[in-house]
């Protein structure tokens, strides 16, 4: 079987994230979407999202990168501005998958 290697990185919320006024919490949702958009448009990210209804309600987000390089997906991810400011903490690992898999589209779904 042919694999398909991709840095995956699971986005949590530590249980001493620092406490932000609302207008910087709002601040800090927005930066990171901006910064995960330029990823997926220079190619180093396939997808990146929420996650809901998981059993650790400490995890957040997944992000699925293809820089070739933990080293390189490690910086990318302590780059991310909810990471820089401690509201979120990055857990990098490689992930496998059959070839060609993640061009398979998923349901379309509306989140509010």
């Amino acid at each position: 079987m042919d694999l398909e290697a991709f840095e995956l990185v699971l986005l949590r919320r530590p249980q001493d994230a620092p406490s932000y006024p609302e207008d910087v919490l709002q601040r800090i949702q927005a930066e990171p979407l901006a910064y995960h958009a330029r990823l997926r448009e220079a190619g180093d990210i396939v997808t990146n999202g929420p996650v809901t209804d998981q059993p650790d309600d400490s995890l957040r987000g997944l992000t699925f990168y293809r820089t070739g390089s933990l080293a390189c997906a490690r910086q990318l991810a302590e780059a991310d501005p909810a990471v820089r400011t401690g509201r979120l903490t990055a857990e990098i690992m490689t992930w496998y998958c059959p070839a060609d898999s993640m061009s398979q589209p998923g349901r379309t779904v509306s989140l509010p």
